[in-house]
């Protein structure tokens, strides 16, 4: 693992929720491993996250390594507008799920970023852009994090254009496990950049959002 800072820092979002204009972003708890392990059942979704399908139980086990994993720190993406106002529960508002990893254990600063947008409604309508926009925010704020980079398949046109449009370069091709490799380096201006795309993004507190629902029902 990372030593120092960001080995907690990584933990603090256990608690942390983003709220944003159209995407939320709560920390992954057990209560989203079904729908999270239905999403996974799909061909395509294997394929452009390049996973193995996974049992239920398994995926109980990576939800528990993936909050206590100090080089991980990963959200699921909530629809905004159906979930505020405790209208719905989070199992029924998820849209997807955004990543970071320190994979570099000798250099802290950077992070590699992911974002699955995995209901089809919900794609192309910049969800996927305002909770990546998000992810890095809090990234570079809490986190210490100056360079990104994302791994996408090739075929994966839409994830390489969003990424381009976030101002990521494009730095290597695999053409073995066909991916691209994009890069930001977060300069003053990039930070300042990524700031006001997300003044409006609120953070809050996970459990005392989810207090008032669990009082009102007794």
């Amino acid at each position: 693992g990372v030593p120092g800072l960001s080995a907690e820092a990584m933990k603090i979002n256990q608690n942390t929720v983003l709220q944003g204009k159209r995407v939320t972003l709560v920390p992954y708890t057990s209560a989203h491993v079904p729908r999270y392990h239905e999403w996974m059942q799909s061909e395509e979704l294997q394929r452009l996250t390049a996973s193995e399908p996974l049992s239920l139980e398994q995926e109980y086990e990576m939800q528990c390594s993936w909050r206590d994993d100090a080089d991980k720190c990963t959200f699921i993406v909530l629809d905004t507008e159906r979930w505020s106002g405790q209208a719905c529960a989070d199992e029924d508002c998820m849209v997807g799920d955004v990543n970071l990893f320190l994979t570099n254990a000798e250099d802290p600063t950077l992070g590699e970023i992911e974002i699955m947008i995995a209901e089809p409604s919900y794609r192309g309508r910049g969800f996927g852009t305002e909770a990546t926009l998000m992810m890095m925010s809090y990234g570079v704020r809490n986190l210490g994090i100056t360079k990104f980079e994302a791994k996408i398949g090739q075929e994966n046109e839409a994830s390489i254009c969003m990424f381009k449009k976030l101002h990521f370069k494009e730095v290597a091709v695999n053409s073995i496990f066909q991916e691209v490799t994009l890069r930001l380096d977060v300069s003053d201006q990039e930070r300042q950049w990524l700031l006001e795309q997300t003044n409006h993004m609120e953070e809050k507190n996970y459990v005392e959002l989810k207090l008032p629902a669990g009082v009102l029902e007794t």
